[in-house]
């Protein structure tokens, strides 16, 4: 940890050495004719030190809420409130580092004979709002104000289980201008924050982890729907997939030949839901093929049979037609 902090001091320490060499030039007597740079060292010197202040108190704060951001606990079944305060710690801490990059920059602009007047407009208060509805339609401006938006009102966390663009993943890294979704087999997303203020999207865990997955099957109107209801209860209740708190199965449409089953079951999170689905999936179709196979999906074709010397009309007119 100190060794950290040490690197992490390096780069203000040595903007402050400079500055203070610069300004202890003039008397030491080793340079000639000093005088004749007139004021541009001390312009300089006073620009290293603005430098380093500002360098060190965006470390500082990028440093503690870092510590913070390790101490949190997500590994937790249900680490919502993890989740909540590392997507405020972590957008926070990228949109501060960037405020005190502007006001340095600004503070040095007003030492500079040539700029001076626009580094003071970036602390005028007209100024800055000119600057932010000159900069308000562009793309950067407007996810800084979306990531904002999301580090309070928090549509999306660290780690959120979404679905969006159809894709299925978690969230994870939010950037400054756009967030990093994980998708189920390890591509990534890359989206632009204003989108998740701006479109519709789900999110499985915004509340909680807690969701409930859907199973559906296709069976004959002879499947036994009561039998399935009490195997799904002793399948779910077989797997630490299950939560313990929903399970059903009801019968939700029907059709010519089939009927249209589906089994709800709730999990801890969304890769707990996932995997449940499928093992109820694969565990009710092979209950079904080993002690039901007549429940199995199959098309009928039904054969007109006529009594023994029935007239059928059709047949003449096939005759005929022949």
């Amino acid at each position: 940890m100190r060794i950290r902090w040490m690197k992490r001091a390096r780069p203000p320490i040595l903007f402050a050495l400079i500055g203070a060499a610069i300004l202890t030039v003039p008397h030491t007597g080793l340079v000639p004719d000093w005088d004749k740079l007139g004021e541009w060292p001390d312009i300089i010197a006073s620009i290293c030190f603005i430098g380093a202040i500002g360098w060190t108190i965006g470390t500082l704060v990028d440093g503690l809420i870092k510590r913070r951001l390790a101490k949190l606990n997500f590994h937790e079944a249900d680490n919502l409130q993890a989740r909540k305060s590392a997507t405020r710690l972590d957008v926070v801490r990228r949109i501060w580092v960037v405020a005190v990059g502007v006001i340095s920059v600004a503070a040095a602009l007003t030492l500079i004979p040539g700029v001076k007047q626009f580094g003071v407009s970036l602390f005028a208060s007209a100024g800055i709002a000119g600057i932010a509805v000159g900069i308000a339609a562009r793309p950067m401006l407007s996810n800084l104000i979306a990531g904002l938006q999301i580090a309070f009102t928090q549509p999306i966390r660290l780690d959120d289980a979404v679905v969006l663009e159809d894709e299925w993943g978690w969230i994870e890294e939010i950037g400054l201008f756009y967030v990093v979704v994980r998708i189920w087999d390890w591509r990534r997303l890359i989206v632009p924050l204003s989108y998740f203020i701006e479109q519709p999207f789900q999110n499985w865990t915004r509340k909680s982890a807690n969701i409930i997955g859907s199973v559906f099957w296709s069976l004959d109107y002879r499947a036994p729907v009561a039998d399935m209801r009490d195997k799904l209860t002793e399948i779910c209740r077989a797997t630490p997939l299950w939560d313990g708190d929903v399970v059903n199965l009801q019968v939700t449409d029907t059709g010519m030949n089939t009927i249209r089953i589906r089994a709800l079951a709730s999990a801890r999170n969304s890769p707990d839901a996932w995997d449940l689905r499928c093992f109820i999936r694969e565990k009710m179709i092979t209950w079904l093929q080993e002690n039901h196979p007549e429940a199995l999906p199959r098309i009928r074709n039904e054969l007109d049979t006529l009594p023994e010397g029935a007239f059928d009309g059709r047949a003449v007119q096939a005759g005929r037609m022949e």
